[in-house]
């Protein structure tokens, strides 16, 4: 998803789909570490979802603080 997209999004939006994506990477390292994992690109991608929510989130909540 586009950080655009994220930005139009609420803060309660990106909070639940920045849990969903943490299980899913718990889910990815699982199956690496087992050997199941059949795209490994899949947990970088997943990475950086997680951080441009985070950035996102910050970028708010710095906004809030200067109003």
């Amino acid at each position: 998803m586009k950080a655009k997209e994220l930005r139009e999004k609420a803060p309660e939006e990106l909070n639940l789909q920045l849990n969903d994506l943490k299980t899913e990477l718990f889910t990815l390292r699982f199956q690496l570490a087992t050997g199941q994992l059949e795209n490994p690109m899949r947990i970088k991608e997943v990475k950086k979802s997680i951080a441009q929510i985070k950035t996102i989130l910050r970028e708010e909540e710095l906004k809030a603080c200067e109003d």
